[in-house]
């Protein structure tokens, strides 16, 4: 068995963030890019990926001594693999997949193509990406798995079904794979923002947000959050207060939360469309 349990600390070790190497995925997107701000400016070297070149190309230049681009579409093996290969050309000791995408509506709508992207970039491609990379990470002296989650990793949520299958999913992975690697000297965290302002909202989930009172953060907020949550070494970080009261709740009585959550259906189905059949 492997024992490295006293040759690594949960805290970022000597050097901070100057001394880390980071392969950000999702970074042409508004919590990503986001990221890409916040660790740059904390002195770390970025290896950024995101489908869209334009945008990450607009972040190497603002950093243009600390930020590498390589775009990708993570959902192919053989850009992966790429990516794998760059990560170690750069010598990557930390992985945070950024990554994600959304779909609200109800579930009934659901096509078979949408669920099945969902399933492929927010939970397959991150595995296969986190397996790929990980006998480099082995063979740092420190090395870290940062897994960007969502609240509906822990509550499930109407009008979000696929999407909580998907970070129910990323956060049990997240879970059983810091267990797994207890005794190694890679340290695997799990953070969960709450709802975020970002290009992938359209004007109606903003609006129903607003309706129900849903607290919203902004990306810069967010990014601030998870290089605190990666620089304390916390495992598992939940942001927003009220959030971590219901993850809390749903978890010990989720009766309770059934029954918070059917008041707001009325209001959910105004914003995301009608279903069919009588509303319970």
């Amino acid at each position: 068995m492997r024992s490295y349990s006293k040759l690594w600390s949960r805290h970022l070790p000597e050097g901070g963030w100057a001394a880390q190497s980071v392969l950000l995925t999702g970074a042409s997107g508004g919590i990503g890019q986001a990221l890409v701000d916040e660790l740059a400016g904390a002195g770390a070297r970025l290896l950024i990926t995101g489908r869209r070149r334009p945008a990450l190309e607009a972040l190497a230049e603002r950093h243009p001594d600390q930020v590498t681009v390589m775009a990708a579409d993570l959902t192919r093996a053989e850009e992966r693999q790429r990516l794998v290969e760059r990560a170690r050309e750069a010598g990557c000791t930390m992985l945070i997949n950024a990554a994600g995408m959304n779909r609200v509506g109800l579930f009934e709508a659901s096509s078979d193509a949408e669920i099945e992207a969902l399933i492929t970039l927010n939970l397959t491609s991150t595995l296969q990406l986190t397996r790929a990379l990980l006998p480099q990470l082995l063979a740092a002296e420190h090395g870290w798995v940062v897994n960007l989650g969502s609240t509906f990793g822990t509550i499930g949520y109407p009008g979000q079904a696929g999407y909580c299958a998907t970070k129910f999913a990323l956060r049990g992975f997240t879970q059983a794979l810091r267990r797994e690697l207890a005794d190694t000297r890679i340290h695997v965290l799990h953070v969960a923002p709450r709802a975020t302002r970002t290009a992938m909202n359209v004007p109606e989930i903003e609006a129903m947000n607003q309706a129900l009172g849903n607290a919203m953060d902004t990306p810069q907020r967010v990014a601030r959050l998870v290089r605190r949550a990666i620089e304390t070494g916390r495992e598992e970080t939940q942001l927003g207060g009220p959030e971590r009261f219901f993850a809390r709740l749903n978890a010990m009585l989720p009766s309770v939360v059934d029954r918070a959550l059917r008041r707001q259906l009325p209001t959910i189905r105004r914003f995301i469309g009608k279903p069919r059949g009588e509303a319970p």
